[in-house]
């Protein structure tokens, strides 16, 4: 029972950064049909940010870590968010509808960032300070939680819920979720698609640079740092379905749980090796993901 209980929490713990890392890609990717390869990249510019705070402007912090790290979250979003809405408004909003070109361009984008950060930062690793109150570990029957990881969850849980009362409360939210529906039914109603394009790229951007800053608690960082994350997150999304979050949701803990028990029960690469498996069968009887969009249509 203790062996299943501590899978379950890595399970969950793999879940929620997978989750995390997921949930800005399945708004792009599903409203406009960009494959962002350069998604990782994003990552990458949000996981620099405590690290640049704690380095460069650690002394007007006071030198603490805590601080540090709580200000790069909305640094983070911020920050990667205003790159994605520059690459979006530049090079992305003259290819809807050409997923094959949004492929190999922001692949060249993302080779573009990565050697940007190797200028910047230098080839090796760098250490992010973890606050010193998510050091510790809480153990409970038997199984050991560090915070680190529950504090992902946490945050997992606080970004779901200001995501979903974006989309149903506000009317930016709400102009988002009938672009994804339906693009011509929401441009002939008057809505402009690019802005809204415009807005869904910044908030799936943003939420990227606040993966990042997470997932400084889980190692060191390099210009590589998001290029590991970005293979998972499109699975996550394929299977959830395009551009709906509760199927984001169920997919990545879902996925996060297999690939925790298969690890356990065979080796890291088999583990991963089933993942895919499991992903390409359950593609053939859902190739639409666990949740799609319901459309009315007429029968004769």
């Amino acid at each position: 029972m203790q062996t299943f209980l501590e899978q379950l929490f890595i399970g969950l713990s793999l879940g929620s950064i997978l989750l995390i890392v997921a949930l800005g890609l399945t708004f792009t990717f599903g409203q406009m049909g960009v494959i962002n390869m350069a998604h990782g990249e994003l990552i990458m510019a949000g996981a620099y940010v405590p690290y640049v705070l704690q380095t460069k402007v650690g002394g007007a912090l006071g030198g603490r870590a805590g601080l540090a790290f709580l200000a790069a979250l909305p640094i983070g979003f911020a920050v990667a968010g205003a790159l994605g809405l520059v690459m979006e408004r530049t090079v992305l909003a003259r290819m809807v509808d050409r997923p094959l070109d949004t492929l190999l361009v922001t692949f060249g984008i993302s080779l573009m960032l990565q050697q940007a950060a190797r200028d910047l930062f230098g080839a090796s690793n760098v250490e992010v300070v973890a606050p010193s109150w998510l050091s510790g570990r809480w153990e409970l029957l038997g199984v050991v939680m560090p915070h680190s990881r529950l504090f992902i969850i946490a945050l997992v849980a606080v970004l779901v819920g200001l995501v979903s009362a974006f989309l149903s409360t506000r009317p930016e939210g709400r102009r988002m979720r009938a672009v994804m529906q339906n693009r011509d039914l929401a441009a002939i109603s008057g809505l402009s698609t690019r802005r809204v394009d415009a807005t869904t790229f910044f908030l799936g951007s943003g939420l990227a640079g606040v993966a990042g800053v997470a997932v400084t608690l889980i190692g060191s960082i390099g210009s590589q740092v998001g290029a590991g994350y970005i293979i998972d997150a499109f699975l996550v999304v394929i299977v959830g379905g395009l551009g709906k979050m509760r199927g984001t949701i169920i997919a990545a803990f879902g996925l996060g749980m297999l690939n925790a028990f298969s690890e356990y029960w065979t080796s890291a690469s088999l583990g991963k090796a089933i993942l895919f498996i499991a992903v390409i069968a359950f593609l053939q009887f859902r190739p639409n993901g666990l949740v799609s969009f319901q459309t009315r249509g007429l029968t004769g």
